[in-house]
């Protein structure tokens, strides 16, 4: 299942605090997509993936793929 998570708009680290939140409600492994635009939001979604021991990847401009 993917979970999207659209952070467009928000200033970090808004965008890394509704990932972590989707995280630890989902409690499952899940996919998750996530558009943020914040030029800090690459790494401190990274940071959060990386704490979660889960993958992460840039799908485009502002947008990226979590995988655990």
């Amino acid at each position: 299942m993917t979970v999207e998570i659209d952070a467009r708009g928000l200033k970090c680290p808004w965008p890394a605090i509704r990932l972590a939140k989707a995280m630890r409600d989902a409690g499952a492994p899940y996919e998750y997509l996530i558009r943020a635009d914040d030029p800090a939001a690459p790494g401190e979604i990274e940071r959060v993936a990386q704490a979660a021991d889960a993958g992460f990847a840039v799908v485009s401009d502002g947008v990226f793929r979590i995988r655990r």
